[in-house]
């Protein structure tokens, strides 16, 4: 029997799975924004008639990588929810399992996607890629559950000082989203551009989350803040696919809802940093007493 190494641990591999998820997405938004979602001639698993296309950098080959590291990352969530059933938590296997069991969804949706797209009416067309961002922000937001409750027993710091700190990682990656953002017109949205601005803004969402819940019986409305933050930007990330026409004044929409975002974090930051505070220390002492 092989012995498994101290150094790998159940949340360190449910950190690489999420990881993996997270540049999985990347990748399927940079594909599809560059057009390599209808290469290989609209041939799944195959491409263009090849089990392994040319090894250059061509519309063929970044789907078929799309495909392997996608294959990679079904595995690495398979192995996961198997893991998780072992360990026996309760919240941690139904975190992992909801992913796996969103997992034949997601692959059907892309097959269509990348086969069916011309010969049906929601083949390549807004309907599918809302579907398909849904469910992979669905598989991520659960795999990132996952990591956040295998590393529940494992921290040093309170409750407040870790989702200080989430927070502040929140505002920073929200800010490089907003750089890339189509939203504020500072560059272009180019397929570089939507991978780096979904990339940060799931960086974002999983510190949200971890901020969700660790705040959960600590500061209500701390925890009321984060989760407003997540809802938009989950909102901002699907109108980022051109899912409606893009029109000035969804853009101005797009724009107040960055504003809002950036406001929830910076409101909610600023809230663990008044209530760190001596006084505000005291303050709260003396109404828990009362």
């Amino acid at each position: 029997m092989v012995r498994r190494p101290n150094w790998l641990s159940f949340r360190r591999f449910a950190a690489v799975t999420t990881a993996l998820t997270l540049s999985l997405i990347t990748l399927g938004v940079y594909t599809s924004a560059t057009g390599s979602g209808l290469a290989c001639q609209a041939q799944w698993p195959l491409c263009s008639d090849q089990l392994i296309p040319a090894l250059t950098i061509n519309p063929d080959f970044i789907e078929w990588f799309h495909r392997v590291v996608a294959m990679i990352t079904g595995f690495f969530i398979l192995g996961t929810a198997g893991w998780a059933w072992r360990r026996g938590d309760r919240r941690t296997t139904l975190a992992a399992t909801g992913a796996v069991v969103l997992l034949p969804l997601q692959i059907s949706i892309g097959a269509i996607t990348v086969t069916l797209n011309g010969l049906l009416p929601w083949g390549y067309a807004a309907p599918t890629h809302a579907a398909h961002l849904i469910v992979a922000l669905s598989i991520f937001t659960l795999l990132s559950l996952t990591t956040i409750y295998g590393y529940e027993k494992h921290h040093r710091r309170p409750p407040r000082l870790r989702s200080k700190r989430a927070l502040g990682v929140a505002l920073g990656a929200l800010v490089v989203s907003g750089l890339f953002s189509r939203g504020v017109p500072l560059l272009q949205y180019s397929p570089g551009a939507q991978a780096w601005y979904y990339a940060s803004s799931l960086v974002a969402v999983v510190a949200l989350l971890a901020t969700m819940y660790w705040l959960a019986d600590v500061d209500p409305l701390g925890r009321r803040l984060a989760g407003s933050a997540l809802g938009v930007v989950f909102v901002t990330m699907l109108i980022g696919r051109d899912l409606i026409v893009y029109t000035p004044t969804v853009q101005l929409l797009n724009f107040g809802l960055y504003l809002a975002v950036i406001g929830l974090v910076a409101a909610g930051l600023w809230r663990l940093v008044d209530t760190d505070t001596p006084s505000a220390t005291t303050r709260l002492s003396s109404e828990q007493s009362e």
